[in-house]
């Protein structure tokens, strides 16, 4: 008999499912990239057909369509501790004199494992499908990326079935780290450059920003692994870290297979020292071991000490050094005229990659290293975004060394003079034909971040300000003119032009935030751009809107009011931004209808609150929509406008700070209460319906 549709559907899941796993947690693949991929084109053609087949668990919803505007703030159920950090053999020993001191004369084991240098996420599994995904955020709560977290190819959207002394394993949360393999991190970066696109620092900070882009679709793209380290369970009653551990092989998890348990502290330090000289033999990135009390019960007991437990501690590995030969010194300009030198290096591998190029910072740096051309440097990389000079190697130093003398002229064309205004480290290029800073201002536009034009990167921006092609990001609208020149220059065609221009024209509809973020108005960051554009809603009103009227929105001071005001007073800016629009750029968000607000309830209006804490009834944006209906505002930051702090469980620093100030405190029932117009009988009532 043949199978139904469902039927059918439901074995093409189990089936891709486990050559997933198969592929991407055991690497012992079973059948052929081919013959995977007709199963899972046959799923989808299923699903297209018969969209009623779709369920949360199928391996065609890993890569969502739509685009998530913001990532929403969700409260941990258990906080995601940060642990203490040594370097020493003598803090490990000490570390070890307090578990056994904290326990007694109880036995007990240590578990040790690698520390991956990449970022650490939250996961819920309900009835054994994944559900939900965070950020480790502050420790208390994170950003919501469960959407891009379901791109990971090795993370199972549905666990395999595992019973714990004959109880199914069904509802669960566990936490890892995503990371990327260094080898598919240097390929990503070669296809980027080949794009003349701008190349990523290291595969820590791209993991993080692959993780909080808005178009899942695009995170797909991303190389991007994860390793399980944690689970928690009202389940069942859970033993131990180690055999958690084991746990979390068994429901379908990539587990790091070099964990190790310890009897003691000797072992332990053992184990860091070996990996400390193995790890560039991994093919990823580790930053140094994690030691954790193996006794779950025992880790209850010892308990923790402000953010950082008792039973657990990370013991980083020294930054990675080398030497090389300064061949020169360098000096780029940014977008805001910002002069930054840039130590050029014979290339030397280090920490996975090949280094030709190091921070210098900048001019007091230099005289206070009296670095020169022609030196023996150490360069070091640890958790830096770019690799840094050290120190000088004095001893290798030729006598016809010379001092450097930081430049006065600006080196681009224009040959403006640098100017160092008061009080600042760095020197600026003021220029304001200055091409270098034009080209960091068009590719800032077209930034990721911005207005987002997939392959108008930094090559591509050079190439195009050379030709004259480029004099202001504005000119970005008209490159459709110049199709079949740049179809001409050597390595584009037609195809590329196409994708160009079709990412060009997708990019002017994109939000008003990323919009004002584009301009690249000084001191206005992204989150700066989200609340102008929430605030004022058109490029238009926010370029009419004074000092005042902006210092009124909370995180905004004088200096950035000033240089938004300063921004749209200039007559070139206003010009470009016409531009825009006469390119049919959008410069206002669509309008939607605000609700019907009630002013009748004198505690909420005009009085701003402050959220903080973990609160029973409400989410946090749920509680700020009541504020809000009520003529009321909410603000992320404590000061002396604030009028009252909403403190739930485990309030924190801002609820200290309050108290210091002398602002208003109200718990949940309070706030209960006061939403109903004070009345305790309706507040209760409403609280039974939270």
């Amino acid at each position: 008999m043949m199978p139904s549709l469902s039927e059918r559907a439901r074995l093409l899941r189990e089936q891709l499912q486990e050559h997933n796993y198969r592929y991407y947690v055991l690497n012992d693949p079973a059948i052929s990239d081919r013959e995977f991929d007709a199963m899972l084109e046959e799923l989808q053609e299923l699903e297209r057909q018969y969209p009623e087949l779709v369920t949360i668990d199928s391996p065609t919803q890993r890569v969502g369509s739509d685009l998530s505007n913001e990532f929403p703030t969700i409260p941990h159920a258990r906080p995601m501790l940060s642990l203490a950090n040594t370097y020493s053999e003598e803090d490990a020993r000490e570390f070890d004199r307090r578990v056994r001191e904290g326990l007694g004369e109880e036995p007990f084991e240590y578990v040790a494992e690698l520390k991956i240098d990449g970022v650490a996420v939250s996961l819920v599994y309900e009835e054994g499908l994944f559900v939900r995904g965070v950020t480790r955020g502050n420790g208390e709560q994170g950003d919501e990326i469960t959407q891009n977290l379901r791109t990971i190819q090795s993370l199972p959207l549905r666990v395999r079935d595992v019973e714990v002394d004959g109880v199914p394993l069904r509802n669960f949360e566990v936490r890892g780290e995503v990371y990327m393999n260094v080898e598919a991190f240097n390929a990503m970066n070669r296809e980027r450059e080949s794009r003349g696109e701008k190349t990523f620092a290291n595969p820590r900070n791209s993991t993080a920003g692959s993780l909080k882009m808005l178009d899942s679709k695009l995170v797909a793209e991303r190389p991007l692994n994860i390793f399980l380290y944690y689970l928690w369970t009202d389940d069942v009653r859970l033993q131990s870290h180690h055999e958690n551990l084991d746990l979390l092989s068994q429901l379908g998890f990539a587990v790091n297979p070099n964990a190790e348990r310890c009897r003691t502290i000797d072992q332990v330090l053992s184990y860091w020292q070996i990996w400390g000289e193995r790890r560039e033999s991994l093919p990823y990135e580790i930053d140094g071991v994690v030691v954790k009390v193996d006794s779950l019960a025992q880790q209850e007991e010892l308990g923790q000490i402000a953010k950082s437990p008792r039973w657990a501690m990370a013991w980083k590995f020294e930054t990675w050094s080398a030497r090389t030969k300064l061949n020169d010194i360098t000096i780029q300009v940014g977008r805001s005229g910002r002069v930054t030198p840039v130590a050029e290096l014979e290339p030397v591998f280090l920490a996975g990659s090949t280094v030709s190029r190091a921070t210098l910072h900048n001019a007091d740096f230099i005289a206070e290293l009296d670095v020169r051309i022609g030196d023996t440097v150490e360069i070091e990389k640890g958790g830096d975004v770019i690799p840094k000079v050290n120190q000088v190697v004095l001893e290798d130093r030729s006598p016809q060394a010379e001092p450097y003398h930081f430049p006065t002229i600006c080196p681009c064309p224009v040959e403006s003079t640098l100017v160092r205004p008061e009080e600042e480290v760095n020197y600026f290029c003021v220029h304001a034909e200055c091409p270098w800073q034009l080209r960091g201002r068009i590719e800032h536009f077209a930034s990721r971040g911005a207005m987002d034009i997939e392959g108008l990167g930094e090559k591509v921006v050079d190439q195009f300000v050379t030709l004259g092609w480029l004099a202001d990001f504005a000119d970005i609208y008209e490159l459709h003119k110049r199709r079949d020149e740049i179809a001409a220059l050597e390595r584009w065609g037609d195809k590329s032009v196409e994708n160009l221009l079709a990412g060009i024209e997708q990019s002017k509809d994109r939000l008003l935030w990323q919009l004002i973020f584009g301009l690249g108005i000084r001191h206005v960051g992204s989150s700066v751009a989200r609340l102008l554009a929430r605030r004022f809603g058109s490029i238009d009103k926010l370029a009419e809107a004074t000092a005042e009227e902006l210092e009124e929105i909370d995180e905004i001071g004088p200096h950035i009011a000033g240089s938004i005001v300063n921004y749209f007073s200039e007559e070139k800016n206003r010009q470009r931004i016409e531009r825009l629009r006469d390119a049919g750029v959008r410069t206002e968000d669509p309008q939607v209808e605000a609700p019907a607000l009630n002013l009748s309830n004198e505690f909420f209006v005009d009085k701003t609150f402050v959220l903080t804490g973990t609160l029973a009834h409400f989410t946090r944006d749920e509680a700020a929509a009541e504020i809000e209906k009520r003529g009321g505002k909410t603000s992320s930051s404590v000061s002396k406008k604030t009028d009252y702090i909403l403190a739930g469980e485990k309030a924190g620093s801002k609820l200290e700070k309050g108290v210091k100030l002398g602002v208003a405190i109200i718990d949940e029932d309070e706030f209960t209460r006061q939403l109903q117009g004070g009345s305790e009988e309706e507040s209760g009532q409403l609280s039974m319906l939270g």
